[in-house]
């Protein structure tokens, strides 16, 4: 029996993950059916057990697989409650945002001091795939929550919401310096 300490360590973690990531993608996928999604899910699991590492009360290698899969189940619980009450909030929301006259938004990014920032990242969301760059404009510029940019592109709202999360990632690496000008600037 392998020593307890040693099952959560670097090479305990790297073990699991080998052992368990395909039969865990697997899984996921065929609950979300949605790849990337499901590819997330695994990498929330993932990051969830390396979190709680210090939680895990088992002796080996079984009961550690026990572990693995309760939060791999619990992570698909969260992700689907998310993703209910997404769809829950879309359908009961009446709220109607008055729209700013171009004036009051000048006004606005000239006191935040966003016009450097919107150029930068203007000229960042241009170089990303049009696929994404559309979900980002549905989602981020126009408001529409995930499971209508997910209408909207033919998508699932799961891919929708990873397209969404993956560019504004890639998009805040991109920008470091004008970010950080921005936050700087608070």
């Amino acid at each position: 029996m392998p020593d307890p300490t040693l099952l959560l360590d670097a090479d305990g973690i790297t073990h699991l993950y080998r052992r368990n990531a395909e039969t865990l993608l697997i899984f996921f996928q065929r609950r979300v059916h949605d790849p990337e999604r499901a590819v997330d899910l695994v990498a929330d699991t993932f990051e969830l057990v390396i979190a709680r590492r210090e939680q895990f009360r088992g002796k080996d290698e079984s009961e550690l697989s026990g572990w693995l899969w309760r939060i791999a189940q619990s992570v698909l619980t969260g992700a689907q409650a998310r993703e209910h009450r997404e769809e829950e909030h879309e359908r009961t929301s009446t709220r109607q945002r008055r729209a700013l006259t171009d004036q009051e938004l000048e006004r606005v990014e000239e006191l935040a001091g966003t016009l450097t920032l919107r150029t930068a990242v203007t000229q960042h969301l241009g170089d990303l795939p049009v696929e994404t760059r559309a979900a980002v404009q549905l989602h981020v510029v126009d408001g529409l929550s995930y499971a209508a940019v997910g209408r909207r592109l033919g998508i699932r709202q799961d891919a929708a919401r990873a397209r969404v999360h993956r560019a504004l990632r890639t998009l805040r690496d991109r920008l470091g310096p004008a970010l950080d000008d921005w936050r700087g600037g608070r």
